[in-house]
């Protein structure tokens, strides 16, 4: 009889073990854990981070951080690190979390355009990728990988073709770039490669003609007419005489520094640059700034006419008007630069 009662004794103290045992492995493992309002949230865990920075990114996010750390560690994540974005849904247990940022590393959209240098493209990217501005300018900028690949540090900035990609935001700045390369090599696909052969113009002379013609006029709508000015130009051996060529080569010098130059003057027309289209004839040695996908067509399928000339229109800013004549042109520009004298606009 008393073997029995011991005996009971030991299965009672087992099967309240094993219920609490249960009820802890239960909070531990399946019990909700987040302490936030939203759907979701995300963690962003750095390449080479190590769990205490997992833990202290977590902690804000979670109702029981040592439950976590307790899962964490049974599971041998705290010694297998992933770097990347990480979801974290509303009412997520434990083990849904760990799952999550041990193997669930999720992309994101990145956008860039309108970029003017490659210190600019660089600060832009390091804002919406793990690699940072300097690593990024370095592996921009890197002279043998630019010889190896036909460009130079003047028309470095083509390579980075302005749109909406996907990457991992533990993205380093080579793969980055290795990217960027693979979507140019994609863009100059043959019809473009044929079409910029047609006009006798490099790939990289169609950039940088864009790039002109993109600064000078942001409407798609008349980008292709103002590529056909400047492809007559071209053709017959006159300047350029670009504008936005003119405000390049002034913020290169020192006295230009963070300034704005709303109003070509004929003294920018004197600063000795090769960038300076009034000066010299044919394209200028780079890109003056990243151009639009339309502005890249534009130059490929400009609009064949006989103006010469263009000036902005004060009754429509944001246009043009176009002249084959100077006398008309000249009548064009009197009207804009009237409209810039009533505006104060001096400089």
């Amino acid at each position: 009889m008393y073997f029995k009662k011991i005996s009971a004794a030991i299965v009672l103290i087992g099967l309240a073990s094993a219920g609490i045992f249960s009820y802890y492995i239960y909070s531990v493992m399946l019990v909700p854990n987040t302490n936030f309002n939203s759907k979701e949230a995300y963690i962003f865990v750095a390449t080479n981070a190590i769990f205490s920075d997992v833990k202290a990114d977590l902690e804000p996010l979670l109702k029981d951080i040592e439950s976590f750390e307790v899962l964490a560690k049974q599971k041998k994540y705290i010694n297998n690190i992933k770097a990347g974005r990480f979801l974290i849904s509303k009412g997520m247990t434990n083990n849904d979390i760990i799952n999550s940022i041990r193997s669930r590393n999720l992309p994101i959209k990145i956008a860039f355009n309108n970029q003017h240098s490659l210190a600019e493209l660089a600060n832009r990217i390091s804002s919406q990728i793990e690699a940072n501005n300097s690593d990024l300018l370095r592996v921009f900028s890197d002279p043998e990988f630019l010889e190896a690949n036909g460009f130079t540090y003047e028309n470095a900035l083509a390579m980075y073709l302005p749109n909406s990609y996907e990457f991992f935001w533990n993205t380093s700045a080579t793969t980055f770039r290795s990217r960027m390369l693979k979507e140019y090599n994609r863009f100059w696909n043959d019809k473009r490669l044929s079409k910029a052969k047609t006009i006798d113009l490099m790939p990289l002379e169609v950039m940088a003609l864009a790039a002109i013609v993109h600064e000078e006029s942001k409407q798609v709508s008349e980008q292709d007419r103002i590529a056909g000015v400047y492809m007559n130009r071209l053709k017959d051996g006159w300047p350029l005489q670009a504008d936005p060529t003119l405000k390049f080569a002034a913020y290169q010098l020192p006295m230009y520094s963070n300034t704005v130059i709303k109003r070509v003057l004929n003294k920018h027309k004197s600063i000795v640059s090769p960038y300076n289209t009034y000066m010299y004839k044919g394209l200028p040695p780079g890109l003056i700034a990243m151009p639009d996908l339309s502005a890249i067509d534009a130059v490929l399928n400009y609009e064949s006419h006989s103006y010469y000339y263009f000036a902005a229109n004060a009754e429509k800013p944001g246009f043009h008007r176009f002249s084959n004549t100077l006398s008309g042109h000249n009548k064009n520009a009197r009207a804009y630069q009237s409209y810039l004298n009533r505006k104060g606009i001096k400089k």
